[in-house]
């Protein structure tokens, strides 16, 4: 059985991921999966606008927040079976696959809604920097309001700086 949490550099398969996370299992009534894909602009900006998107982080500590965030949807949602959290790192072109967050469990209101919990979480409390590459150069992604917006509907205040 692949480990609920991997941060890679290469791409993975949607397919394949799910199959593994709901092999064998057949008290799994729901599967979710949630994959983000780099976007070619930023907010206002033009299509293709984006060049690249560069993602670093802290190998052991990355990982050890996202296994804690997995704790807690674990505690959140008592009917969560399975869970793998997928999240790519170093330069990325636009349409790529990003991060993957799927979920099982007994019942899909509970698998909708740990999936959303956990990228609520992962977008703002994963220790990411995001830098991205535009025609006028790069520059680093600030956390936005609207994504710890999301989380505190969670209850939970983000510590972005």
């Amino acid at each position: 059985m692949a480990a609920e949490v991997q941060v890679q550099t290469a791409d993975f398969d949607l397919s394949a991921e799910v199959a593994a996370l709901h092999a064998g299992d057949g008290g799994a009534g729901a599967v979710v999966a949630f994959v983000g894909t780099v976007r070619d602009r930023s907010g206002a900006q033009a299509p293709g606008s984006i060049q690249a998107m560069e993602l670093e982080h802290y190998p052991g500590m990355t990982e050890s927040s996202i296994e804690a965030m997995v704790a807690e949807a674990r505690r959140r949602f008592a009917d969560l079976r399975g869970v793998r959290v997928i999240h790519r790192v170093g330069v990325l072109q636009p349409l790529e696959q990003i991060v993957l967050v799927a979920v099982t469990s007994a019942h899909r209101g509970t698998a909708f809604q740990a999936c959303e919990f956990l990228m609520d979480y992962l977008k703002t409390q994963a220790p990411f920097w995001k830098k991205e590459t535009t025609s006028e150069g790069a520059r680093w992604v600030d956390a936005r309001v609207a994504d710890d917006a999301a989380l505190a509907r969670w209850g939970i205040q983000a510590n972005n700086a």
